[in-house]
């Protein structure tokens, strides 16, 4: 039994149709974050739903408006300046076991699917050498390397060579089973806490790769990214047990 539980919000009951949704959680340099949670602070996203789940970390948060908040991965539909509509989904955390984030990560396919999304686009940063700067497309079925070929972009067979761990490789491999087209989208990065150029770069390969219009530049990332490492700079965020022993090791690898 999956134990995700989904809460709508504002009127909706379901995801709207649209041609893209894109994925990202806490991650190497948090490119992936960056991007979605600007495309919310920059374009005002409307919250569609919340996805609760009991193996997410137990730590609520205060918003804007004063008022307790459960920790989730929200939903937010998002207008881009061109007046096309992208749906986003993103968390401050991920489920602190496999099994919770094979559960969320289910539950966010089968959402996308319900509503015939076009693709999910799953982001991510990959740990490099400073100097390197590569974007690495991933596919998980033949059909979505085919679609990838078409516009023209490769499909990486090499990186990310150990893999994907935690939710965001569970989202972007489990989606053809439930016959969902996706793409994971990897930009390289040194790493830091909170990489705001990789995350322009990554924004940046996205517009262009998928004639997506982002609207996104790095003084507004930089802003989303001030915010993130005040967030994770909290004293109660630092003394959280995530399940990592106390290992910085497998913490940073819970989080790739």
């Amino acid at each position: 039994m999956n134990r995700s539980r989904v809460i709508w919000e504002d009127g909706f009951e379901g995801l709207p149709t649209c041609d893209w949704m894109l994925e990202a959680v806490p991650g190497v340099g948090n490119v992936g974050k960056l991007v979605v949670d600007s495309l919310v602070d920059t374009h005002g996203g409307i919250l569609v739903a919340r996805i609760l789940h009991p193996d997410l970390p137990p730590h609520s948060t205060l918003g804007v408006d004063g008022l307790l908040a459960p920790p989730s991965l929200e939903i937010h539909l998002v207008t881009l300046p061109d007046d096309s509509q992208v749906l986003t989904a993103g968390s401050n955390f991920q489920p602190l076991t496999p099994a919770g984030q094979f559960e969320v990560a289910s539950t966010i396919i089968q959402l996308c699917r319900h509503a015939e999304i076009g693709r999910l686009l799953i982001l991510a940063g990959l740990s490099a050498e400073p100097g390197n700067e590569g974007i690495h497309y991933v596919c998980a079925s033949p059909d979505d390397v085919a679609e990838m070929t078409k516009l023209s972009l490769e499909v990486s067979a090499k990186h990310p060579s150990a893999g994907i761990i935690g939710l965001t490789g569970l989202i972007a491999s489990l989606a053809p089973t439930y016959y969902q087209p996706s793409v994971c989208v990897i930009a390289e990065t040194v790493g830091t806490s909170v990489d705001v150029v990789a995350a322009d770069r990554l924004s940046k390969s996205i517009s262009e790769s998928f004639s997506l219009k982002l609207g996104l530049e790095i003084d507004n990332t930089e802003s989303t990214a001030e915010r993130l490492r005040e967030f994770f700079d909290l004293e109660e965020i630092a003394e959280l047990d995530f399940g990592t022993g106390g290992k910085e090791s497998d913490s940073q690898a819970f989080y790739a």
